[in-house]
């Protein structure tokens, strides 16, 4: 573990995790936002500001990604099913020069992007988790982001996917991990604690496959915690995803039924002296068991007010008050699959 002076005047801890010691700072960038002009984040359109031309699109990816830098950011997340992003990360690291021992790159593989560049896409991306598909999109990953790819992670693992029970791709997947790049796995969806304590126990050649695991946890869906302080626990590295909710517990859901919780979150949010995004960041930090918490900034303006979660004292109040938004799981992902992608 340990600690960088940023240009913000803040301080980014570094955290060591898994077999390969991927190095995690608190505060990571995701590209889900980034690397592809439709997404479900709300009010996703409007920070693109509706310009989906290559060349301007990439130039954003470098601008908040050199922000992010700046800011001691050291995490970075791709997928194979976020449009271009992984060709745009790998476009910066190279213009930059930075090294692979200067920044951890973490990717997924198991959704191909089907968009085609289009917002109002009938189908954005498709699942398969074969073996197949593994070794199409690792070639497709490694050629974008080479030496810089560190963590490798199956997309949205369900156990209705039936990967964890996949002999041929946990083989595939040993064999990379054997090869120095470490293996994790992302989750989604009501059942992620299953999901996750599957995941602790596989084994490849008698030895744990996962280095690390990347879950949905916010104030909304917190159901997740448990489980991911038992793979914290077993030294694996828990990075957060989706803690702004998809940008509701942002401000950016303003209809009647969402009245009481953005109340409640205003309330602490002006109590604690912070914007509501960096609230809801400053959550996920606060848990024992979390490593890094993703960003997932489109704007650089938005990826400031992001890391101001690094200055929030959370405390017994808050976690209190907020504790009270979470929803029944199954709740939650009925909502989130029924936001639109703009």
């Amino acid at each position: 573990m340990g600690q960088a002076a940023t240009a913000l005047g803040m301080i980014m801890e570094t955290r060591t995790r898994g077999a390969h010691g991927l190095n995690l700072t608190r505060i990571g960038l995701g590209l889900a936002a980034l690397g592809r002009p439709g997404y479900i984040n709300l009010g996703h359109a409007d920070d693109l500001e509706h310009a989906y031309d290559l060349a301007a699109m990439e130039a954003r990816v470098h601008a908040v990604c050199d922000a992010a830098w700046e800011a001691g950011v050291r995490y970075f997340d791709v997928a194979r099913s976020y449009g271009r992003a992984e060709e745009f990360l790998g476009s910066w690291l190279r213009a930059r020069g930075y090294s692979p021992e200067q920044v951890t790159v973490g990717s997924k593989w198991g959704y191909t992007y089907t968009a085609g560049w289009r917002v109002d896409a009938p189908t954005h991306e498709v699942k398969e988790h074969s073996l197949a598909v593994l070794r199409r999109q690792w070639g497709e990953s490694r050629a974008h982001l080479g030496a810089h790819l560190r963590l490798y992670q199956i997309h949205s693992a369900t156990l209705e996917s039936g990967v964890l029970d996949n002999a041929e791709v946990l083989g595939e997947l040993g064999r990379l991990k054997a090869a120095g790049i470490a293996i994790g796995l992302s989750t989604s969806g009501p059942r992620q604690s299953e999901v996750i304590s599957r995941a602790i126990a596989v084994r490849v050649d008698g030895v744990p496959l996962f280095d690390a695991v990347q879950a949905t946890w916010n104030l909304l869906e917190p159901s997740a915690g448990p489980a991911l302080a038992e793979a914290h626990a077993a030294g694996l590295g828990v990075i957060v995803k989706e803690a702004l909710a998809n940008g509701r517990l942002a401000g950016r859901d303003t209809s009647a039924a969402f009245a009481a919780t953005r109340s409640a979150l205003e309330e602490q949010a002006a109590r604690l002296g912070c914007a509501l995004d960096a609230l809801a960041l400053a959550a996920a930090l606060a848990q024992p068991w979390a490593d890094v918490a993703l960003s997932g900034a489109a704007t650089v303006v938005q990826l400031r007010a992001n890391l101001e979660a690094l200055r929030i004292t959370w405390d017994g109040e808050a976690a209190t008050a907020l504790g009270a938004l979470a929803r029944p799981p199954e709740q939650y992902w009925r909502e989130r699959a029924a936001m639109a992608w703009n």
